[in-house]
């Protein structure tokens, strides 16, 4: 069965030619001019992949709301933004709603539909993953990756989607050097740099501490990455 994806964008000829850039490498695709359609479309049935412009007609935020939305009905969908909005703030932002990529105006047809086919390698990486056992209990950490929910010491944290990721990809492999290079591939975003990365640790290490002020089992490796402790060591040290 073909792919299905969402294209939201206020401008009919952009959005058709995104439409048929993509109806030609075979897949299924439904557009809209705005949230109030994209809303109505997505509560009859969700997309595989969803691109969003950010300002739609006159809804200066219009493509956060609906990611948002969309990150309530899936955890787990790829949604891009494709937007003329440039600015290190609107990226951020959009990162931070659990958008898988954030690509500005004007794009290249055929590397948008390079990068929605990579994104749609990973999701299908990503569900073999879950086909596999979910539960990961390591120490006092809890992670169910069907719920895409970590706990710690009992305390459910309140996590996004990339922050999970990063735990899980750490938990995985205590004692072993997660390098910025692997962190950047777990977020499945094109754009991420060191700082971004060290932004997002520093946000999962202050959760966990809102839960347990000791809680220090993500070592920097400076210069290289971080690593989870394994347990022996963790121990040894307190």
């Amino acid at each position: 069965m073909s792919r299905s994806i969402a294209i939201v964008e206020d401008d009919a000829d952009q959005r058709e030619n995104y439409s048929d850039a993509l109806i030609g490498q075979g897949y299924v695709v439904q557009t809209y001019a705005n949230k109030h359609e994209a809303l109505s479309g997505f509560n009859k049935s969700l997309p595989d992949l969803a691109i969003l412009d950010i300002m739609l007609e006159d809804e200066i935020d219009g493509g956060f709301d609906l990611c948002r939305e969309l990150r309530r009905k899936s955890p787990k969908m790829p949604i891009i933004f494709l937007t003329a909005r440039d600015s290190d703030i609107d990226r951020v932002s959009g990162l931070r709603l659990d958008a898988w990529d954030y690509i500005t105006k004007p794009v290249n047809l055929q590397f948008l539909a390079v990068r929605v086919s990579s994104l749609f390698r990973i999701a299908s990486s990503i569900q073999s993953e879950s086909d596999q056992p979910s539960a990961l209990v390591l120490g006092d950490l809890e992670i169910d990756q069907n719920r895409m929910s970590i706990n710690w010491k009992g305390h459910q944290l309140s996590l996004t989607l990339t922050e999970f990721w990063l735990i899980e990809a750490l938990a995985r492999h205590p004692g072993h050097v997660k390098t910025y290079t692997a962190l950047m591939q777990t977020t499945r975003q094109s754009y991420v740099e060191k700082n971004t990365i060290n932004g997002y640790v520093r946000r999962i290490r202050k959760k966990f501490k809102e839960v347990d002020e000791s809680f220090a089992m993500i070592e920097t490796v400076f210069g290289v990455g971080y690593r989870w402790q394994p347990e022996y060591y963790f121990n040894s040290r307190t």
